[in-house]
């Protein structure tokens, strides 16, 4: 850093802290879904990053299909897109909790190994019916482009445009949670099956649901990966790794918590990619992310949750 004055090194941090606001969406959006299943329904979820490219893949897709279709419809598909890929991974979630999660409750070994059976599975599938090259949608000229705040600091107006449908969304599932009787349906199974059972209500019907939203709030997340990467059949696999830290760092149980370390990791992502490589950014995130949890060991903001 010995070649770059402090006012350059101040504005190439708050130039990488912005850019890397898509990625903290990301890594909310994912930790949110994780936050569901495994901080709350108990459940290791190994193909969650799978419907992250579920969801990337639906939204390049339709990109395609309104481009060759529907073309008046290009400057706003991104509006259907996203809960179209909330839908669909919501389905595809439905089905993997009836047929496969439901039979493997209170068995965390089985079910790491059958949900990483799963995500092979989905990489394969995605492999075979839609193609092994890498695929990326068409934005619309809105979403492009940046807000200029400096001379020096510039801000992508994509991220901005995600950052507020994220916290939008985390607002709305909190709100969803607490108020509606199916979102007090699913705390009250999570924190106790069998009495909210003996009260009459469906804990199956619950849990299908409950992981539905989960995976389909990873879909979301993949819509949004579209805007900063193509996708392939793998792309999920960077990902899955540094979502589970998201949900470690911030503390089981913590919204605020995850909030704040998706954009710790967010930004310090960013700001050791632009001084090093890649995979030598890497090895530094981890050592750091390693040292803080040695200091917190339960995650920054963690909280009582069931076990």
């Amino acid at each position: 850093m010995g070649d770059y004055t402090a006012a350059e090194i101040y504005a190439i941090v708050a130039m990488q802290g912005f850019s890397g606001v898509s990625l903290l969406c990301i890594y909310v959006l994912m930790g949110l879904g994780l936050y569901i299943i495994f901080g709350q329904m108990g459940v290791i979820n190994m193909a969650h990053a799978e419907f992250l490219v579920l969801g990337s893949y639906t939204m390049c897709l339709f990109s395609e299909f309104v481009t060759k279709n529907v073309p008046f419809l290009t400057t706003y598909y991104v509006i259907l897109a996203i809960p179209l890929s909330f839908i669909i991974a919501f389905g595809v979630g439905y089905l993997v909790e009836w047929i496969l999660i439901s039979r493997l409750y209170q068995r965390p070994l089985d079910t790491l190994l059958a949900t990483w059976g799963l995500s092979l599975i989905m990489q394969q599938s995605f492999r075979t019916f839609i193609g092994a090259r890498e695929r990326s949608a068409d934005l619309p000229e809105w979403l492009l482009g940046s807000w200029a705040v400096t001379d020096m600091i510039e801000i992508p107006i994509s991220g901005l445009v995600l950052l507020f449908l994220t916290i939008l969304l985390t607002v709305g599932l909190i709100a969803y949670t607490q108020r509606s009787r199916m979102g007090l349906r699913m705390r009250a199974t999570t924190q106790n099956r069998q009495m909210t059972s003996a009260l009459g209500i469906n804990t199956k019907m619950t849990d299908r649901v409950t992981f539905g939203i989960a995976c389909g709030i990873s879909g979301i997340a993949g819509a949004f990966f579209t805007t900063i990467a193509s996708t392939s059949p793998s792309a999920g696999t960077n990902y899955i790794v540094d979502s589970f830290l998201v949900l470690v760092v911030g503390g089981l149980g913590s919204l605020l918590g995850l909030f704040i370390s998706g954009g710790f990791l967010a930004l310090l992502s960013s700001i050791l990619e632009f001084f090093m490589t890649g995979s030598i950014a890497k090895v530094w995130l981890y050592i750091i992310i390693f040292a803080v949890l040695m200091k917190f060991t339960r995650g920054l903001f963690s909280e009582r949750i069931r076990s």
